[in-house]
């Protein structure tokens, strides 16, 4: 089975619509992960077809739960959950965020070789990052514990934004300990075709 043809068959298990070109842009993004992982070891998933199962639907089963325009991907590692979002949401600004240089060297390429319009990267730790504009959607996806993410993160949304943190199992020690300056909304879960294991995705509002 091609990539295509199991990225299809996982998308016909979610309720997922997305166009054949960005179907393609994604499998072109696997396939320069794996090419790029090779020398510069961005990810501990060797194959290709693991690789769309726990980097892009993993990733882009948080689509339909994304709100606002501009949104923030903090920790992004190669580029995850951001690039697969960025490209089921060309509507959408995406700012990557990460301190390893080698990693922005694949989202650079990764951007120019898929053509996206809607990502700006970042070289910088999380909470020496100032941006000139804040965000709706802070977003993080194996970046740290929810308490850490939070209070580095605690300058990037704007008045009406929220944090979404991508989680396994629904961290219920974490959001008993959060600090009273962050409110938790709700937990979301999720659905990953071919994935063990549980995934949910954790909404919090900081009290202004």
């Amino acid at each position: 089975m091609s990539l295509l043809e199991q990225l299809q068959t996982m998308l016909a298990e979610t309720e997922l619509s997305i166009p054949a070109d960005q179907q393609n842009k994604l499998i072109q993004l696997v396939e320069l992960l794996a090419k790029w992982n090779k020398a510069y070891n961005l990810t501990s998933v060797r194959d290709p077809q693991q690789m769309l199962v726990k980097h892009i639907m993993d990733s882009i089963v948080v689509s339909p739960h994304l709100q606002g325009q501009r949104l923030i991907d903090v920790g992004t590692g190669p580029g995850l959950p951001g690039l697969p979002l960025a490209i089921l949401n060309p509507d959408k600004q995406f700012v990557l965020l990460d301190s390893l240089g080698k990693r922005l060297r694949f989202i650079r390429q990764a951007v120019l070789e898929l053509g996206l319009k809607n990502v700006e990267f970042v070289q910088s730790r999380v909470e020496e990052y100032q941006p000139e504009e804040k965000f709706d959607v802070v977003l993080s996806r194996a970046f740290a514990s929810l308490e850490d993410m939070l209070f580095w993160c605690k300058h990037l949304p704007n008045t009406n934004g929220h944090f979404l943190a991508l989680k396994g199992q629904f961290p219920e020690q974490e959001i008993k300990m959060l600090d009273k300056q962050f409110t938790f909304i709700e937990s979301i879960a999720l659905q990953v075709p071919n994935l063990e294991g549980e995934r949910c995705l954790v909404k919090v509002e900081l009290v202004s």
